[in-house]
């Protein structure tokens, strides 16, 4: 097999530990594939002191390749930074140095020098986006052979959230799990006890009309322990959204849209699709819905399922209200 180019100074720039520790393991792995013997130096700032990185860096006695990681280089002291410059002018031949860098104002002089000496740059930062999140997961799923549709995606990230490290156990755990393609069906079987998650689908099926639909993710949550309270949060957090989205909204920003439907921005273009076979009067009927069937579950009502399916029924037929 062909050997992997390592360059001999790498700058891990970037505040995504998952991402950072990948890129860290990839160029050790690219190292020990040259070098099975390859001997590996991880240290984090508090293992390093004066005389730490000349002693790791020395010529070897049996002439194997090393590998130096200084990590959160951000946090290293004066001196020690004064030790990492000084041998940025005169590097070891068979050492690969590897620093992380959080990539903020700390420390950035260093970080400045690492790069002006030639160093290869890669790029870590958190996702911030949902689309960079998106992206992510399509990736999880491609390094591991498998194809992901971008609504069973989406519900991934519904499911779990923003941590990255969760995200990617998530992918892991349903590559393991599952066969073929993954669809947004077989994350809802995957993680269907979720409430949030389960509640916004119950909620999303009602404002779309599709009545059987929303009633078997209903009584399928009630009778896994989803609560009634968590449900009907859902079912208004769905007809306020949509309650935003329809009304006319000229120079108003996707942004500020989105903080006034209490959505993220991505979820946006999924309301105005929702939007379109609603009339206000539709809506104004589904908010009052709602609002009754708050007071139901939380005590108002002597069964609060009953007052879920009710509520279901009530707003997946205010959908084609006219008038």
């Amino acid at each position: 097999m062909a050997s992997v180019s390592v360059s001999a100074l790498t700058a891990v720039v970037g505040d995504e530990d998952l991402l950072v520790d990948r890129a860290v393991a990839g160029i050790v792995a690219a190292v020990r594939a040259e070098d099975p013997e390859a001997d590996v130096n991880d240290l984090v700032p508090d293992q390093v002191s004066v005389g730490t990185l000349a002693s790791v860096t020395s010529p070897s006695l049996f002439g194997e390749r090393r590998v130096v990681v200084l990590r959160s280089a951000q946090d290293l002291t004066k001196d020690i930074v004064a030790e990492v410059t000084a041998y940025l002018n005169d590097p070891a031949d068979d050492v690969v140095l590897v620093l992380t860098h959080a990539g903020g104002a700390k420390g950035k002089a260093l970080l400045d020098s690492v790069l002006k000496a030639g160093a290869t740059r890669i790029d870590c930062a958190k996702p911030k986006k949902e689309q960079e999140r998106l992206t992510f997961v399509k990736g999880e799923f491609e390094r591991a052979g498998r194809q992901v549709t971008r609504d069973a995606a989406q519900a991934l990230l519904d499911s779990v959230g923003s941590d990255l490290r969760e995200i990617a156990a998530a992918c892991t755990q349903l590559v393991a799990d599952t066969e073929g393609r993954v669809d947004a069906d077989v994350v809802a079987r995957y993680y269907r006890g979720k409430a949030e998650a389960t509640g916004f689908t119950v909620a999303d099926r009602a404002v779309e009309g599709r009545l059987p639909e929303a009633l078997e993710q209903l009584r399928w949550a009630l009778s896994v322990g989803t609560s009634p309270v968590l449900i009907n949060s859902a079912l208004a957090k769905g007809v306020r959204g949509l309650a935003v989205v329809a009304q006319p909204q000229r120079g108003v920003s996707d942004t500020d849209l989105a903080k006034r439907a209490q959505v993220p921005p991505w979820k946006l273009k999924d309301l105005r699709k929702q939007a379109r076979s609603w009339s206000p009067s539709g809506v104004a009927h589904a908010m009052r819905v709602v609002a009754e069937t708050d007071a139901l579950v939380k005590g108002g009502g002597r069964d609060p399922e009953y007052a879920l399916e009710r509520a279901v029924l009530e707003i997946a037929s205010a959908r084609d209200r006219r008038g």
